[in-house]
């Protein structure tokens, strides 16, 4: 079965509302990458990520109240993809 792994970083969180109620929100996501320079070795787990996977984009949008407010610009996420049946 294949698999893969991607490590991917918060680029915006989008809140959907009707009045003050939030009703949904859109999460955009881009592949990590170093930003800044690397040491001799040019180690960095984000490196290795990028290095193989070095340009993706995902957008989901989410309508379950309980996730809403739990993403944050700038936090990392790994995001695994397993074939479905």
């Amino acid at each position: 079965m294949t698999t893969m792994r991607a490590k991917m970083e918060v680029t915006g969180v989008e809140q959907f509302k009707t009045g003050d109620e939030v009703t949904g929100e859109r999460l955009t996501f881009r592949a990590v990458c170093k930003s800044g320079g690397y040491d001799d070795t040019g180690y960095d787990e984000d490196n290795s990520f990028a290095k193989f996977s070095p340009d993706a984009h995902l957008s989901i949008t989410i309508a379950n109240p309980v996730l809403f407010g739990q993403f944050t610009t700038g936090e990392k996420y790994y995001v695994d993809f397993t074939k479905a049946n």
